[in-house]
């Protein structure tokens, strides 16, 4: 394997964690604990003119608001009164020396069975932004997820204008069926699943859906004022282009991390990811109202959900009383008579297919770079890994011999380097720290794909089959990383959104086509490239990431494990931990790191419907610690 530099020797190891751990502590001297209590449970919630039980936390959808200021410690006491395993994954948190809060189920954790609860643990440590939370098992993040808003520390400002007021947005998907009876039945058949009937917008759907006009996101602004709108894609799968009509939006933070700000009429953002944006409102009363929208974009031949979500921008009439409108916070409810009547411009989107907007849109964002903030981007590397991700098949294994709906009668199966992953019955995590890692996982992911062919080229290989394995690569602490992801047309090619868990990354380039190592390593910019913890891989195309090995764990970027193992005594457990083993199943297509299917349902019974969800989508949690 490539090596330009000698790893660390262990005594560099042994100071770099002394350091990681005084800077903690020193943190944690001036840093509140915050605390919240998630209960899950299932609610009935009615969309599109029909009303289903969904999995909430605290019967809201979207769930609650996690808030906590850079260097914080966040305690999250989670019951899970719903009849399915739950964990929740708090996307884009570093998790230093705390990876068994991370929360993927099976992988850092047992799941939490119904009826009982967990406490996960973490400290905020050199974060400042917007994150979110989810449920990290099956396709229960469908309905169970929120945002993190992470506030710099107390008198640290912005590197940017502080806006007036700042508002989460989150993107989300709905379909009209259960969505575990969905993944189950693509499971069953080895088909895709079916794709969700709308997008939404904090929950709601919005106007341009049939019997949806009364379930409209509407943010209530001034004019003159500068709102900071805290972006969130939590669809499962797409990728979203996202405007206000004749309204410009400068983006300043990406995966909280800062970026140099560029401003934009329309932006795009994938699955995972988060972006701040300044919307600054027009000077004077317009007498008009603006429709934002979203909708896909997508380059791929597959079925996916080509419709778009409509919420309302709405000024403060100044003629109007005050008590006709709300003064700056979202608002669901057609309470503002007056503005009925008024025109409503909607936004230019570009072609669903507008690749070129997209590559033009991600080429401008660039790290902040400053002495403040710098961009300490791996110069040297010490490991180099080069994956192929993409859609492969199983062959069909159902029953009475009866053929599966994939490709020829076979099952679809998503791999990297042809490995598609199995979840093992132990979490691995606690199988490294037990001593006991025979038997629940192997260390020999290849590095690089086993056999090499025209990855985005014609036509594809003519064995489709990938193998299964639970399989890691192993890390030493303190390596610097290159990881090379490839798009593959094999059945074909469609973007892929990478998560890194535990660790923010560098992209360092990008390009359509098969990577050249030989000439586009020249092009990677190795100066101020945007960081961040979640990345599409291009349709038809490859991204190139840098990292520093730095924190112990098992890090995941979506069906790998990259195991940077630490003696188990530097990773100590902070409360008791139940052995678990469980039933689960192989790694299904689609979403930004979906880890397998299993659905964790105890029975058939559900408990009875809760009351509707609050009309509040993005609430407050019961917080116990304030900023």
């Amino acid at each position: 394997m490539a090596s330009s530099s000698a790893l660390r020797s262990s005594a560099s190891v042994v100071v770099a964690m002394v350091v990681a751990v005084v800077l903690l502590a020193a943190m944690g001297a001036e840093a509140e604990t915050r605390k919240y209590q998630f209960d899950v449970q299932m609610t009935s919630v009615t969309r599109l003119c029909g009303t289903k039980s969904i999995v909430t936390v605290n019967g809201q959808y979207p769930g609650p608001t996690l808030l906590a200021r850079e260097g914080d410690h966040v305690e999250v006491n989670v019951v899970n009164r719903s009849p399915y395993n739950i964990s929740i994954h708090w996307h884009g948190v570093r998790q230093l020396l705390s990876g068994w809060a991370d929360g993927p189920s099976y992988i850092t954790q047992c799941p939490i069975q119904p009826g009982q609860s967990y406490v996960y643990r973490f400290q905020v440590v050199g974060q400042r932004g917007t994150l979110w939370w989810h449920a990290h098992i099956s396709w229960l993040r469908a309905t169970v997820y929120g945002p993190i808003v992470i506030l710099p520390p107390a008198g640290v400002p912005y590197p940017f204008p502080a806006p007036d007021e700042e508002v989460p947005v989150m993107f989300g998907e709905w379909w009209r069926n259960d969505t575990e009876a969905v993944i189950a039945q693509a499971l069953q058949t080895g088909g895709g699943p079916n794709v969700s009937d709308a997008y939404t917008i904090n929950g709601l759907t919005g106007p341009l859906y049939n019997c949806s006009a009364q379930d409209t996101f509407k943010l209530n602004v001034k004019p003159g004022k500068t709102y900071m709108l805290r972006l969130i894609n939590a669809a499962l799968n797409d990728e979203l282009f996202f405007s206000i009509a004749n309204h410009t939006l400068t983006v300043v933070d990406v995966d909280a991390l800062y970026v140099k700000p560029f401003t934009v009429d329309t932006l795009v953002i994938a699955p995972g990811q988060t972006s701040n944006v300044l919307l600054a409102t027009k000077p004077t009363y317009p007498g008009a109202s603006y429709s934002m929208e979203a909708r896909p974009y997508t380059n791929t031949q597959g079925t996916f959900d080509n419709t778009t979500v409509a919420g309302v921008l709405e000024y403060e009439d100044p003629s109007s009383s005050p008590s006709a409108v709300s003064s700056s916070s979202p608002s669901q409810n057609n309470n503002n008579n007056n503005n009925n009547s008024l025109p409503v411009f909607a936004p230019s989107l570009p072609q669903i297919n507008d690749t070129s907007f997209v590559a033009n849109y991600t080429a401008k964002l660039r790290s902040l770079a400053s002495a403040e903030y710098p961009a300490a981007v791996p110069q040297d590397i010490d490991r180099r890994f080069f994956f192929t991700v993409g859609l492969g098949t199983h062959p069909c294994a159902a029953a009475n011999g009866t053929s599966c709906q994939g490709p020829n009668g076979s099952r679809f199966a998503a791999s990297i380097n042809n490995v598609s992953f199995v979840l093992p019955a132990t979490a691995l995590l606690q199988a490294h720290f037990a001593g006991r890692s025979n038997g629940v996982y192997a260390t020999d992911f290849p590095a690089f794909p086993l056999t090499s062919f025209n990855y985005t080229g014609t036509p594809p290989p003519n064995n489709t089959n990938v193998m299964n394995g639970t399989k890691v690569a192993v890390l030493p602490f303190g390596a610097s990383v290159e990881l090379v992801l490839q798009d593959t047309s094999i059945l074909g090619a469609e973007s892929h959104p990478l998560h890194l868990h535990g660790f923010n990354f560098f992209v360092v380039g990008q390009g359509f086509g098969n990577f050249d190592p030989a000439n586009d390593p020249a092009k990677f910019n190795l100066v101020d490239p945007v960081e961040r913890n979640t990345v599409g891989v291009p349709a038809g195309g490859w991204v190139a990431i840098r990292f520093r090995a730095d924190n112990p764990g098992l890090i995941i970027c979506t069906g790998i494990i990259l195991a940077l193992f630490p003696r188990p005594q530097v990773l100590t457990r902070t409360h008791y931990w139940r052995t678990c083993r469980c039933v689960v199943h192989a790694l299904s297509p689609g979403g930004a790191h979906e880890l397998g299917p299993e659905n964790g349902m105890v029975g058939a019974g559900r408990e009875p419907a809760e009351p509707e969800a609050a009309a509040s989508a993005i609430g407050s949690a019961s917080v116990l610690g304030q900023c």
